[in-house]
């Protein structure tokens, strides 16, 4: 069975104000130097782990960071945040296709379903992945190793879809063609470095590029 793959964070929804208010928030609390949120967007799609370690260092409390994180982005961080122009339309075009579509996301999957159901992403969607909340499978080269035992989805005939190198590499491990999309938070080049095999401008894009990938009429 074929399946399409698609990351929440920078591919669905921008959600810059929440996360970035929240590490904010998380970096204070420990007396950290606080960066201005336009300096933060390499932030969002790592696992947070990661994002901590660098800009607390590796020795740093780091589930101590992200429980603060979680303090903030909880109570309304998760909602700080927009759909993207265009993609109820490219979700619509996707289902054309006939394969199943699941998100894809390293937040953990309490958050990401609340956040998907709160935005209408759901009504759109399959299913649902995500990491657990002590940070099993918030990488994505075993979450989607994940998806793919729970869903019995061919990788070969499957698409994920994303904005970091973390989802090409995630699909790349998992031997899953990857696209990416260029309206998120990938630093210049980023995607090209990754060698994702094909990139969206913009969501009307997505559709014919799927089609391109999975060989589909």
């Amino acid at each position: 069975m074929p399946a399409i793959f698609l990351d929440l964070d920078g591919t669905l929804i921008d959600p810059k104000e929440g996360i970035t208010l929240s590490i904010r928030h998380a970096l204070r609390e420990l007396g950290a130097d606080v960066p201005e949120q336009d300096e933060l967007g390499w932030c969002i799609g790592p696992p947070l782990w990661e994002s901590f370690a660098v800009l607390l260092g590796e020795k740093a409390d780091l589930d101590e960071a992200v429980a603060l994180y979680r303090e903030r982005y909880a109570d309304k961080g998760m909602f700080e945040a927009d759909v993207y122009d265009g993609i109820g339309e490219m979700l619509e075009e996707l289902r054309d296709t006939g394969l199943p579509l699941f998100i894809a996301t390293s937040k953990p999957h309490v958050y990401a379903t609340e956040i998907a159901e709160h935005f209408g992403l759901m009504h759109f969607v399959d299913g649902l992945f995500g990491s657990e909340l002590d940070g099993t499978n918030s990488d994505k080269t075993d979450l989607l190793a994940h998806a793919l035992a729970e869903t019995g989805a061919d990788p070969f005939r499957s698409v994920m879809i994303g904005d970091r190198k973390h989802d090409i590499f995630g699909a790349r491990a998992n031997d899953i063609p990857a696209l990416g999309v260029l309206w998120g938070f990938a630093e210049p080049e980023e995607l090209h470095m990754a060698e994702a095999d094909a990139l969206a401008g913009a969501p009307e894009e997505v559709g014919e590029l799927v089609a391109d990938l999975l060989g589909l009429e």
